[in-house]
């Protein structure tokens, strides 16, 4: 019997409108929230202790924004009309948003899945590459930031000598190019290390011994920027593109960020970057960044540090050294920030603000603490003109935590915006947390 071949048809057809279907629902429900208006109404946000961002504390304090801008920050006493929408935030704190620096976020949604991995691409020498271009808006990872109080983050590519160039963006867009806050801010590097660690699979001792071709693999980095500079003095012909990419770090209105540990390593990557007429430069990681503290400061360079939670680099170090390292740098007068780089980076960057609260513990005052994650990377990504402070002129990205923001027992967000646009704080998170809240209550 020959087979109907309208049936079969209407039979792919079902099948076909039943996937789409599937699919529509499948990515609606994975999708990232609705980004928020556009901000049409006042705030006015009054009796909440404000924590400026900028190492002051107003009690009592009285915030003011219109048209994504602060127009207000004082105390509430003043006698001066309230506008728009009165939040009443007595007994609850506001501070301005977080700022991650050197994080891959939105680059990469799971480890495991190799294609989800954006953040490394093939090669060494690639100032050319931007990672702004592969950002994803839609990740799940980055909705998990905002409950916490991170809206904003330096995206950073990894891997090769020179990894490529990084952008700021804000967690609340469409698009990459709705979430830009600051496009193509700095250029990263990979400083050799010293020491090498052994190849057990190969069968070396698997121990640190000194790096052989230390001196030849920066040899390397400094022939590429010597013939980068010929190159863009000259007519720049043929045109080579990773050439013209760094020609804003000669000019000093790109920085270049050097992921650089150990005291010699960080003394040659200053002096060979000042040779070739690179001065705006940021040193990442930093391990023993305090034993070169004054060479740091004399230079104005400031240090991205990493998270406390780790050994000491070194055997004969003190063992709580990672944790008081931000006050030893703060102390000398050099600019500090917090990064995200390492294990679980990406999903670990929503505990940002607990990792600034460790070096609180440690020694460091809490207001500076605080800078870590506000003005001073503000700073240190150009961005302080907008964010990182509750100031008049700035964004009004800000947030009222029901307590401490740097201790993660009581900062419970009741009120967030990024630019004036009051956000969502329901995250796939706080879904699954409320669902199992609710299982233990009923039994």
């Amino acid at each position: 019997m020959t087979p109907n071949k309208n049936s079969k048809f209407t039979t792919m057809k079902k099948q076909f409108l039943y996937s789409l279907v599937c699919f529509l629902f499948l990515g609606n429900s994975f999708a990232q929230q609705t980004p928020a208006p556009k901000q049409t109404n006042d705030y006015t946000i009054e009796g909440g202790t404000a924590h400026l961002g900028n190492g002051q504390v107003i009690e009592n304090s009285l915030i003011m924004f219109s048209n994504g801008k602060i127009s207000f920050v004082g105390n509430a006493n003043m006698k001066i009309a309230r506008k728009g929408t009165v939040i009443n935030a007595k007994g609850k704190h506001v501070y301005p948003g977080f700022i991650a620096t050197n994080t891959s976020l939105g680059l990469a949604e799971i480890d495991a899945v190799r294609a989800t991995r954006d953040f490394d691409e093939v090669g060494t020498m690639l100032p050319h590459i931007r990672s702004i271009i592969a950002y994803n808006t839609e990740s799940k990872v980055i909705e998990s930031m905002r409950p916490n109080g991170v809206f904003t983050a330096q995206i950073t590519p990894r891997g090769g000598t020179v990894s490529g160039t990084s952008s700021v963006v804000q967690f609340d867009a469409w698009n990459w190019e709705d979430a830009a806050v600051k496009l193509d801010d700095g250029i990263h590097i990979n400083w050799p290390n010293t020491f090498s660690r052994g190849r057990w699979w190969l069968g070396e001792d698997p121990g640190l011994k000194p790096n052989k071709k230390y001196a030849e693999e920066v040899t390397a980095i400094k022939e590429y920027f010597e013939d980068a500079k010929r190159y863009l003095s000259g007519n720049r012909t043929p045109k080579n593109l990773p050439y013209e990419s760094v020609q804003n770090l000669f000019n000093k209105s790109q920085k270049i960020f050097i992921h650089v540990n150990g005291k010699k390593s960080i003394i040659d990557a200053i002096d060979l970057f000042k040779s070739v007429g690179i001065t705006n430069m940021v040193i990442v990681h930093g391990e023993e960044a305090e034993k070169v503290a004054t060479i740091l400061k004399a230079n104005n360079i400031p240090v991205i540090i990493e998270r406390a939670h780790r050994l000491p680099s070194n055997e004969d170090e003190d063992y709580d050294l990672p944790f008081r390292n931000a006050k030893i740098l703060t102390d000398a007068g050099i600019l500090v920030g917090l990064g995200m780089e390492g294990d679980m980076e990406r999903m670990s960057a929503r505990n940002l603000p607990f990792y600034a609260g460790t070096y609180a513990a440690y020694g460091l005052d809490k207001e500076e603490a605080l800078k870590l994650i506000t003005l001073n990377n503000a700073k240190i990504l150009g961005i302080d003109d907008k964010v990182g402070a509750l100031e008049v002129g700035k964004d009004a990205t800000l947030f009222i935590s029901e307590g401490d923001a740097l201790d993660m027992r009581t900062n419970k967000l009741t009120d967030a915006f990024i630019q004036g646009r009051k956000l969502s704080l329901e995250t796939h998170q706080t879904k699954l947390w409320k669902r199992y809240s609710n299982k233990y209550k009923n039994q």
